[in-house]
């Protein structure tokens, strides 16, 4: 549990939340810093620790849940003295982690649901396994990138349905998924399983995520393997890494999960659902109010299942909470869901849409109940789309 409470912030960035990320100024190298209001504390000037003047926050993470918390308590303390700290417009972030292996999940119903009745209209939308494993992908840690990266858009093959053959181009039907990544800390063992018990020890924090996703590529190819092209070419993250301590007041009751019960390594004690609200915004119009609280399987189980066969999770992994959507229109987190298939546009800016265009703007926000009574900003997500290039021959 945390110890560092405040009184309300209406930034949303007080001391009862204190996220770290990766900052640099015109003449300094890239260094781990913590966001107070709109100034940013440089922990390697404050501290004198080495592995605070490093370019992501890997060496730090890698020291373990007490050292975090060690940390985060002093912070109060560091702030207070107002040295060594940098106004957040004279800065520049960068990409918080070194990313290790990256794998994106598929854990919330409604849009599972959703996404088997538009694709598999006469079944039954959840596949058999959906309710007893969290299902999930190994994506590209390579094409992870920092929010207000620009999104180029993808190409490669795409075969439509009356088609005979598939054709080669930019994808039409580019897409996003709303979800919350989190960030592995503490390493663990080949062969030896985490538990869902040992999340907090092994999670250093929270990360808002935008899984950009081209649904033609996608669809052509993910029988019978999976995705691969069609998503791998970006994933977006925010600059600021939010410390699971700051969640602190966020937790709650998961969805029922006892028609069927799950098994023994994927049980959980206590609330283990993250009360997290999101926004889409779509060139500056919000769109969709995803609601994390409404998941089916929680990060816990998410972590427990990635190594239950003896993998290994390393300092600087990543995984994503796959689409964030609730049971209602507005609370779908892909377009895919907002526009059925393509087949029901939605309104924006007084004009229809179904996926993606050149120069489109998308913007991830995230809230949270904070320890002070309020509500925490969780860093924002956002990406502009760019056309496609060709390669040079």
């Amino acid at each position: 549990m945390s110890s560092v409470t405040t009184a309300q912030s209406s930034s949303g960035f007080g001391l009862d939340h204190l996220p770290y990320g990766i900052f640099s100024t015109a003449d300094g190298p890239r260094r781990v810093g913590v966001r107070l209001e709109d100034r940013v504390l440089d922990l390697a000037a404050a501290t004198g620790r080495a592995e605070l003047a490093r370019p992501s926050l890997n060496d730090f993470m890698a020291l373990g849940h007490d050292a975090w918390q060690e940390l985060r308590d002093s912070l109060p303390g560091l702030l207070g003295t107002g040295d060594h700290q940098h106004r957040l417009a004279d800065v520049e972030l960068h990409l918080p982690i070194e990313v290790g292996d990256y794998v994106d999940f598929y854990a919330s119903e409604h849009h599972a649901s959703n996404v088997g009745r538009i694709f598999r209209p006469d079944q039954e939308p959840l596949l058999p396994n959906w309710k007893h494993l969290p299902v999930g992908y190994h994506g590209r840690s390579g094409t992870v990138v920092a929010s207000g990266t620009e999104i180029i858009r993808p190409q490669g093959q795409r075969k439509a349905p009356d088609a005979t053959a598939p054709t080669f181009g930019p994808s039409q039907r580019l897409d996003i998924e709303a979800e919350l990544g989190f960030v592995v800390g503490t390493p663990s063992r080949l062969g030896e399983p985490v538990s869902t018990a040992d999340f907090v020890r092994h999670t250093f924090g929270v990360v808002g995520l935008n899984d950009w996703s081209a649904r033609d590529i996608q669809a052509w190819e993910y029988v019978p393997l999976g995705p691969f092209l069609g998503k791998s070419f970006a994933t977006s993250i925010s600059h600021w890494v939010t410390p699971l301590a700051a969640l602190d007041a966020a937790w709650t009751e998961l969805p029922g999960q006892d028609d069927p019960e799950v098994l023994d390594y994927l049980r959980v004690d206590g609330p283990a659902g993250l009360d997290i609200d999101v926004e889409v915004v779509l060139d500056g119009e919000v769109v969709s109010r995803p609601p994390y609280r409404t998941m089916y399987w929680s990060p816990a189980q998410m972590l427990a299942h990635t190594t239950v066969n003896g993998a290994t999770v390393r300092t600087g992994d990543l995984w994503g909470s796959g689409t964030i959507s609730g049971p209602g229109r507005d609370e779908r987190g892909s377009l895919l869901e907002l526009s059925w298939g393509g087949k029901e546009p939605f309104t924006v800016a007084g004009r229809e849409r179904t996926f993606l265009e050149d120069g489109d703007e998308v913007t991830l926000r995230y809230t949270a109940p904070s320890t002070g009574g309020g509500r925490l900003s969780l860093g924002e997500v956002v990406g502009r789309i760019a056309p496609a290039r060709t390669a040079r021959l």
